[in-house]
């Protein structure tokens, strides 16, 4: 009997830990830094080591949120602090590769919009992945979709 427990217990423990490892890349949250220019530090506080320099638009993924500071990941992996109020709601992508294409459609038969080289930050349109694919806006006025393998942020 004592054997059957700690075999239920065990498979009690794997499944909360299964469930807390996909639900955290599952229900990721990211944000867009909101101003022209915001620091992120090295822990929550502005007397903390500046590590940082990030331009508007670019996309950062939140780690715990303190409420006036967030715990963030950079498209590198970099984990620093950022003040709340410098980042928005609005999404936006970065492409991780040396050239990524946008289609007209989501697929690569379709008719090819733009080219775009690596670092470029681009607007998400649609956080829904359709068969690989995500919708985007690059520059005003070019929406497209692009694969969302050669992006970070989705």
């Amino acid at each position: 009997m004592r054997s059957a427990q700690k075999t239920k217990f065990f498979f009690c423990y794997f499944f909360v830990w299964i469930v807390c490892a996909t639900s955290q890349s599952v229900y990721a949250e990211f944000r867009s830094v909101a101003l022209a220019k915001t620091i992120l530090y090295e822990a929550p506080s502005i007397t903390t080591k500046r590590v940082y320099l990030v331009g508007e638009g670019y996309p950062l993924e939140i780690i715990v949120n303190l409420g006036d500071w967030v715990k963030i990941r950079d498209p590198y992996g970099i984990l620093s602090w950022a003040e709340s109020k410098n980042l928005q709601s609005k999404r936006t992508v970065i492409v991780k590769v040396d050239k990524a294409n946008i289609y007209k459609e989501p697929e690569s038969k379709s008719a090819l919009l733009a080219t775009i080289e690596k670092d470029v930050v681009i607007e998400l349109l649609d956080p829904l992945i359709t068969n690989g694919w995500i919708k985007v806006r690059y520059q005003i006025d070019l929406d497209g979709y692009i694969q969302t393998s050669q992006v970070w942020g989705i």
